[in-house]
C-alpha cells in the first residue's frame, strides 16, 4: 500500500470516509481538524468508540518520535467523550492500540472502551492491556519517545 503524504486521506478507507463526513451512517461523536470520534460498529461494551486521525496512517508501525503528540490528542479526546457521557473513572476505561496482525482496517485507531467491567467476554481477550495485541496510550508513548522518523521502507514500533 503506497504511504500518503501529510494531511492526505485514502478514497478506499473506510475510516477516511468517516472522518471526511463521506460516510452518513458512521455516528460520530466528537471532531476537530485532526481527530474524529465515533462508535464502533461492533461494539464490545457499552460505550466503545475509536478514534482516527484525519490523516491516513496505516498502524502504529508508521508511527515515530514526531507523532508522540498526536497519540497524547487521542487519547484525550477519547477521554473526553467518556467524561461526556458520565464516566470519568480512569480505572473504569480500557484505552489502547491494536497492532498488525491485530488491525481489521488499515488505518490507526485507538479503542475507547468503558465501563471496564461490561466488556464482553467473548471480545475482552482483545483488550487486555499489556499484551502484543493491545498496546496502551503509555506503551506507545514511551516506545515513540526515542523512535526517529522511518526510512522510505521501514517500519514502526
Amino acid at each position: 500500500m503506497p504511504r500518503n503524504t501529510p494531511g492526505e486521506t485514502s478514497d478506499t478507507c473506510i475510516f477516511c470516509l468517516i472522518a471526511t463526513g463521506q460516510d452518513k451512517e458512521a455516528n460520530v461523536l466528537k471532531k476537530n481538524k485532526e481527530l474524529v470520534c465515533f462508535t464502533d460498529i461492533y461494539p464490545a461494551a457499552p460505550h466503545h468508540y475509536l478514534v482516527v486521525p484525519m490523516q491516513h496512517i496505516t498502524s502504529c508501525h508508521s508511527l515515530h518520535r514526531g507523532h508522540n503528540g498526536l497519540v497524547k490528542r487521542m487519547a484525550k479526546m477519547g477521554k473526553a467523550v467518556l467524561r461526556d457521557r458520565g464516566i470519568t473513572d480512569p480505572k473504569d476505561m480500557r484505552i489502547g492500540f491494536h497492532q498488525p496482525p491485530y488491525t481489521s482496517v488499515d488505518h490507526l485507531h485507538l479503542h475507547v472502551l468503558a465501563p471496564i467491567s461490561q466488556i464482553s467476554k467473548l471480545e475482552e481477550y482483545k483488550f487486555i492491556p499489556g499484551t502484543y495485541n493491545f498496546l496502551t496510550v503509555e506503551f506507545l508513548r514511551k516506545c515513540l519517545k526515542d523512535k526517529a522518523p522511518p526510512s522510505s521502507n521501514g517500519p514502526g514500533c
